[in-house]
């Protein structure tokens, strides 16, 4: 698996919880086609079981400089350490019950697959270029140069319904862990 080099977390302004998740849980996901990095079409709506998505604003690539001043915008550093995470505990979280895992960003689906290779990914990430996931849930986005990317936050959906969300989240990179000790203490 591909190492990450270790960020100083203390030098990235965190962000604060804005109350733009409050209205999530208890949400039933709407029916939309969203394209996977692995060429297939995934519904969350239609998806039995537990289901983990995990949403972060967008995936850097080392041959493309990330938009100016990215590491001072509250939340916007950390998708690679974020999306590794749940790579490296892929194992205990479906020990723990999670039936799916998948990331999701406004990327399009060409840019994460190059992503998903690169740090060797055992599950797909989503696309939702479009916006029309975040429309239809009204999550939380942020404005950067001329993109709208989303907040960095974690779904887990019962049987197409959402059922906990986790927002805002740092650092990054603690994400799977924070995700661990929830299912460790549900129900």
């Amino acid at each position: 698996m591909k190492n990450l080099q270790s960020v100083d977390w203390s030098s990235i302004p965190a962000p604060e919880d804005d109350g733009g998740a409050d209205h999530l849980p208890g949400l039933a996901c709407p029916s939309l086609a969203l394209l996977a990095s692995d060429g297939l079409v995934v519904n969350l709506s239609q998806l039995t079981g537990r289901t983990l998505v995990y949403i972060y604003p967008m995936t850097g690539r080392p041959d493309t400089a990330l938009p100016e001043g990215w590491d001072l915008i509250p939340g916007a550093r950390g998708c690679t350490p974020q999306s590794c995470s749940f790579r490296d505990h892929a194992k205990e979280l479906a020990d723990l019950g999670i039936d799916n895992i998948f990331g999701l960003s406004s990327q399009s689906s060409e840019y994460q697959e190059e992503a998903a290779e690169r740090l060797e990914l055992p599950f797909a990430l989503l696309s939702d270029i479009d916006l029309q996931l975040s429309g239809a849930l009204k999550l939380p986005t942020m404005k950067v140069q001329d993109m709208t990317l989303l907040k960095r936050m974690t779904l887990i959906i019962d049987n197409g319904v959402i059922a906990h969300v986790i927002y805002p989240i740092f650092p990054p990179d603690q994400n799977a862990a924070m995700v661990l000790e929830w299912l460790s203490n549900a129900e």
